[in-house]
């Protein structure tokens, strides 16, 4: 009856361990993938967003996370398919944002 997030440190993989790694993941029945812990070299990235979406199930949820400090990275990784954003400015990547905004 819990959520089960598994944080796949993409910097520090190639793009067919990343694969791999969604492929378990998903057959272990996790709900989200994470691009990262915000603590490595790098944070997500546009093109591990799209990797998951084409490598995971419509049922499997992403969870975008590090380096996300603006409201145009913001957008691009919600639109790129990312259900979630983990990052330090929340605050400041919502204020401005209004209902014309496009998602």
């Amino acid at each position: 009856g819990h959520t089960l997030k598994v944080i796949i440190e993409t910097c520090l993989l190639t793009e067919e361990e990343k694969v791999s790694a969604c492929k378990i993941i998903e057959s272990a029945g996790a709900q989200f993938v994470k691009t990262s812990t915000g603590f490595s070299t790098n944070g997500a990235q546009l093109n591990d967003i799209h990797l998951f979406k084409k490598t995971l199930g419509s049922h499997m949820k992403i969870k975008a996370s590090g380096g996300i400090k603006n409201q145009a990275q913001a957008l691009d990784f919600i639109r790129a398919g990312a259900n979630r954003l983990g990052t330090s400015s929340g605050v400041s990547l919502i204020q401005g944002l209004d209902s014309k905004t496009s998602y």
